[in-house]
């Protein structure tokens, strides 16, 4: 394949993708498929010839769409969403064709350059302190990562940096239960160790308990550890937990604490003022995250980090060997220094064609509709026989279960949900609160519509008298 050919398979490839997204509804929202089933498919071994790029893209149609859980389905109400807006799919097109690794300002000048006025737009649109700075990564998990890392080195006064943590204190890290895994993960990869993960206790909101995370703080003292950092949590991946960002961050900083706030999912609401206060406080925090691939239309990976000060970060992750210098130049930023990885993707191109293409009223609006939207499906089903909000909608995210008097409503539930997920028109997953298994809802496709979502509504009373 030349660029010739490039020019035609891929106005085929947008052929293709505009018949996808305007069929989507039709489609089951879930893979239906079995393990092992598609690469039976595939052949063995490698070709040794070229292929004619007909029979590849005909292969790609047979083989892979009905093979795939659709994420852009306007009924994809599982997990979060990764939803993507066609400015943003055109966006990507552009960054792949020019497929630039930029990692230094002199490597792509123009990536580097509208990443800083991207992240300063969503500072800006969120609501935030013009004295946050910051960078795009591919995930939360990394943004989380990174804020760890710095924390530990932080704690060490950056002993960590050469000597590790063998022979030194312990540190800990502070979160509550409703965090989000990446937190596990994170204090694992930096060394400090899953039992040095403190799991705060929460209140009857499930957010963590300001006094219960002073009183973990003054304990670890007392038995000779050092309290390194707290990892706070703004609309939780279970069931939209949210603790009190103001009264948590005066604790941590009472104890000279560096704060890192898990915004992934909730922080993109905070473009509408009306919601702000769910995060009052959050001004003090030393670094944000949150993914506008999850609910501003900007497709995956696309996760932002805000820095209040991006130099301990910097001093944790950053390496400049020869080869990375910029010679003749006055001082660039260079983001890889910021990051975990070297290698970097022209991420800010997507933000920028997205945000210009709807406009922050455009993007204001979707979220003001799923949430009310989710809203009105909770009373709905709240009028429902036998079922159970069992935590309220928390923006756009509620969980429920189907429990008649005298049943097994964890048993039924997860028979439920089966059948939901099989039945092919809705895609929803579970958690479990106080031990109870439940199902969550979770509204935010970018071409969801009101009717989407009360289709669950329609599904379960279409379900449960077959159980």
């Amino acid at each position: 394949m030349n660029h010739d050919d490039l020019r035609l398979w891929s106005k085929r490839a947008a052929d293709w993708a505009h018949d996808y997204h305007t069929n989507l509804r039709d489609r089951p929202v879930r893979a239906q498929t079995s393990p092992g089933a598609t690469a039976a498919k595939l052949p063995t071994t490698p070709p040794e010839q070229p292929e004619d790029p007909a029979q590849i893209f005909a292969d790609f149609a047979a083989i892979v769409p009905d093979a795939m859980t659709h994420w852009q389905h306007p009924r994809f109400f599982a997990y979060f969403p990764a939803n993507a807006s066609p400015a943003s799919m055109l966006a990507e097109q552009l960054a792949n064709a020019m497929a630039a690794q930029c990692m230094l300002w002199q490597t792509s000048p123009a990536a580097t350059e509208i990443e800083q006025v991207m992240v300063q737009w969503l500072a800006r649109a969120l609501g935030l302190a013009d004295r946050f700075s910051g960078t795009i990564h591919d995930s939360a998990t990394t943004c989380t990562l990174s804020a760890i890392l710095t924390m530990r080195d932080r704690a060490t006064g950056w002993d960590s940096l050469q000597d590790g943590l063998s022979g030194g204190p312990r540190l800990r890290i502070y979160a509550s239960a409703q965090t989000h895994s990446s937190v596990d993960k994170a204090v694992r990869l930096a060394g400090i160790g899953q039992n040095n993960l403190v799991k705060v206790a929460t209140g009857p909101d499930h957010g963590m308990d300001p006094a219960a995370l002073d009183a973990a703080i003054l304990a670890d003292i007392a038995a000779g550890h050092v309290p390194a950092g707290v990892v706070l949590c703004l609309g939780g991946t279970a069931i939209g937990a949210i603790d009190p960002i103001d009264q948590c961050i005066r604790i941590a900083k009472a104890h000279n604490l560096t704060t890192h706030v898990d915004a992934a999912w909730a922080g993109s609401a905070m473009i509408c003022p009306e919601f702000r206060d769910l995060w009052a406080g959050i001004d003090a925090a030393d670094s944000i995250v949150f993914n506008p691939h999850k609910w501003l239309g900007i497709q995956f990976d696309c996760a932002v980090q805000f820095l209040a000060d991006p130099a301990p970060q910097i001093r944790s992750l950053g390496a400049r060997p020869d080869y990375l210098q910029t010679p003749d130049q006055d001082e660039v930023i260079n983001f890889n220094e910021w990051t975990v990885p070297l290698g970097r993707r022209f991420r800010a191109l997507k933000i920028w064609f997205t945000l210009r293409a709807y406009g922050l009223e455009g993007l204001r609006a979707m979220i003001r509709n799923h949430v009310a939207w989710v809203a009105e499906l909770a009373e709905t089903l709240r009028a429902m026989p036998d079922i159970q909000i069992m935590t309220e909608p928390r923006l756009a995210l509620f969980t429920f279960q189907y429990a008649p008097a005298g049943s097994d409503g964890d048993a039924l539930t997860a028979r439920l949900l089966q059948m939901i997920n099989d039945d092919g028109r809705l895609y929803l997953t579970q958690t479990t609160v106080d031990g109870r298994f439940v199902i969550r809802m979770t509204a935010g496709a970018f071409d969801c519509i009101r009717e989407d979502v009360m289709m669950v509504a329609t599904v379960l009373r279409d379900l449960i008298p077959r159980l």
